[in-house]
């Protein structure tokens, strides 16, 4: 029997969550639960959760320091829980490096889906022994191998997380190709995301930021419709 998934839950609301840790235990999750952003840092080097989900407002070390912190060694899936639902806090919150946020109140059955979903785009699936088809891009200075999830940029291996590798193989697979923001949402989140589509523009950022144009190649803006790989 494989060993349960596991969720660390940080929330001062020690009712909330105890309901959270209820929902996650119904569906066989281990869970966790931690009151505030220092006493959080440290369950998460000794519980080694697979999922966190942080509130913002934590005595102390507030959820965007606990992200910066955590985000700066591992990319264990973070997913923003607060009652702060302004774009600026979602917007800050993905740059940060969390991969959802849900406004409370919340419903249960929307905030297991989304976790599962979390977790299936953390772990890249196995390909079939007997079928292994790869699936890699090749440009000048630039590898995309979405079959073992790596990337070589000029002749050196860049650490990147799933979803962004995802999305720029999905770019660079389409050469020249534009898609809109809701196109890439449903192709790389694979469901419908409810939230701004700013999560695709906080992405592309990362990625320019890791990537830059080359006279080859480069990730364009198309104002006002979405991105597109560009090929010279």
């Amino acid at each position: 029997m494989a060993d349960k998934q596991k969720v660390l839950i940080v929330d001062d609301d020690n009712n909330i969550a105890e309901l959270i840790s209820l929902y996650f235990t119904k569906e066989c999750f281990d869970t966790r639960i931690s009151p505030d952003g220092e006493d959080a840092l440290k369950q998460f080097e000794s519980f080694k959760p697979d999922l966190i989900l942080l509130d913002l407002m934590l005595p102390g070390i507030d959820g965007y320091q606990v992200c910066r912190e955590i985000r700066a060694k591992s990319q264990t899936p973070i997913i923003m829980v607060s009652a702060k639902g302004e774009v600026f806090d979602k917007v800050l919150g993905l740059e940060l490096g969390a991969d959802d946020f849900m406004e409370k109140p919340f419903d249960s059955k929307e905030l297991i889906a989304r976790a599962k979903a979390v977790l299936r785009r953390s772990k890249p699936a196995k390909a079939p022994e007997d079928a292994p088809k790869i699936q890699c891009v090749e440009y000048p200075d630039l590898i995309v191998n979405q079959t073992n999830y790596s990337v070589l940029y000029c002749g050196k291996n860049l650490d990147m997380p799933p979803k962004e590798l995802e999305l720029l193989y999905f770019l660079a697979s389409s050469p020249n190709q534009v898609f809109t923001r809701e196109q890439l949402l449903d192709h790389i989140w694979g469901y419908e995301y409810i939230g701004d589509t700013r999560t695709v523009d906080v992405h592309i950022k990362r990625l320019r930021e890791k990537i830059k144009d080359h006279p080859a190649w480069r990730l364009s803006t198309v104002w006002g419709i979405g991105y597109k790989f560009e090929v010279q």
